[in-house]
């Protein structure tokens, strides 16, 4: 295999030193020649590029590392882009989360009206990234895309370039399944999910180790304890992670056909979600005081002192999925994935131009989606209502829409009345001057 040119768009993302490592660590079957981060924040993305040349200096002191704002520096004859761009940062995150709380509704950054919000603001900074990658990456390029909210950007994306080379991708189901490891005493790489939905909307139909399904024995140990093993201590979570593997719990007890996307809680649990919720404190507040802030300290220390711990980014599902990947889609073996797709028929009961989360083929022919069939009325009602407040909002990013905007928010099922979503879209439209369309 030829070595290839990666570039990270969104480089300052606190995300960056443990893709990179992840890319290093599979040097010997996917090489790679030269990694470049790309973000429009140079501040920040210098400030990280310390601790990312010493995980290089580390790992593969022969890649060569690199850090722009030029677009063409950043995408000139590159194969891969991956793409982990936060429209806004954390300072908008958090107005996501806490302006639906203000209201009584769900706060969370990819879900309900935060959700809308950060689709909003995302849709037209990757609209385009994908057409200045278009103009200087390698023909063959692929663009590998985390940007969240994932299923309202592939939706805005297919409709607004159909022809871009593009994966959608999502690392929670991959993160789930490494939950389903630990409970059942596998390797995460032994397990072939059967999964349907949208993103951050779906379900695990069979889980599949080594050929063998372990469907009902899982289903039995989530219907006691959640998505948590029965020795917690072996699962290194933050509280509210915690709290949200554990719902799955009593979302299975109440519909146990199928094993939930953790994200699910929002929807089906959503009071529940709003009533157990600071208002003052969310999430957003955690990953700053967190993640932020560990990777801020440990930049300010090699700054001091010249001391980096190379250990202290473990790589982990974000960086391991989206480069495992990349490497399928040029190996002839490739490989299975839960990937983001146009529906076309995979999923006989939902529109063809849904963007549907189901199990695909990946190869350096491309993408071959696995065919789900039917699905039940339930779910099936649930996904449509879902894909309609998501259809709404794309339609009325684009086209500048208030009423369809409106109706995507009153949609959502998070939401109690249309006389709630447009108080919520109301103040947002406010904290969001600047980054959304004009709306009239």
């Amino acid at each position: 295999m030829e070595p290839k040119i990666i570039t990270i768009a969104g480089g300052g993302s606190t995300y960056t030193p443990g893709v990179v490592k992840a890319i290093l660590s599979k040097k010997d079957t996917f090489p790679v020649k030269e990694i470049r981060a790309y973000d429009i924040d140079a501040g920040r993305q210098d400030d990280v590029a310390i601790i990312v040349r010493e995980v290089v200096k580390a790992n593969c002191p022969e890649c060569v590392f690199t850090t722009t704002t030029d677009p063409e520096v950043a995408f000139r004859d590159t194969d891969f882009v991956f793409a982990q761009i936060r429209v806004g940062k954390y300072a908008m995150r958090e107005q996501d989360e806490k302006i639906p709380l203000r209201h009584g509704a769900v706060g969370q950054e990819t879900c309900g009206c935060g959700g809308l919000a950060y689709g909003m603001r995302t849709i037209f900074p990757m609209v385009e990234i994908l057409d200045m990658v278009e103009k200087y990456a390698n023909p063959n390029h692929w663009i590998l895309n985390y940007s969240n909210p994932a299923a309202i950007v592939a939706l805005a994306l297919k409709k607004l370039r159909p022809n871009a080379r593009i994966i959608n991708i999502c690392d929670m189901p991959v993160a789930i399944m490494n939950g389903m490891a630990d409970i059942l005493h596998c390797d995460p790489h032994d397990i072939v999910p059967d999964y349907f939905g949208l993103n951050h909307f779906g379900w695990f139909t069979d889980i599949w180790v080594n050929g063998e399904s372990r469907f009902d024995e899982l289903k039995k140990h989530v219907l006691e304890h959640g998505y948590l093993c029965d020795v917690p201590d072996e699962q290194h979570w933050e509280p509210s992670w915690v709290h949200t593997y554990g719902n799955a719990k009593t979302i299975m007890q109440r519909f146990g056909d199928y094993l939930p996307n953790t994200y699910l809680q929002y929807y089906l649990l959503s009071q529940d979600i709003v009533d157990e919720s600071n208002p003052d404190h969310t999430r957003a507040n955690e990953v700053m005081e967190g993640r932020e802030k560990t990777l801020f300290d440990a930049i300010a220390r090699y700054k001091e002192t010249g001391s980096y711990d190379d250990g202290m980014f473990v790589v982990g599902a974000h960086g391991t999925f989206i480069v495992d990947l990349a490497e399928s889609l040029c190996r002839e073996n490739g490989g299975r994935y839960l990937l983001i797709v146009k529906n076309e028929g995979a999923v006989a009961d939902l529109p063809d131009d849904a963007m549907v989360e189901i199990p695909c083929y990946v190869s350096p022919r491309g993408v071959e989606k696995v065919s789900v069939g039917h699905i039940p009325t339930f779910y099936k009602g649930m996904i449509e209502q879902q894909y309609a407040s998501e259809k709404c909002l794309v339609e009325g990013a684009i086209e500048g829409s208030y009423q369809k905007v409106l109706m995507a928010f009153s949609l959502n099922k998070t939401v109690k009345s249309s006389t709630q979503a447009q108080a919520i879209l109301d103040e947002m439209i406010d904290a969001n001057k600047g980054y959304w369309p004009e709306l009239a």
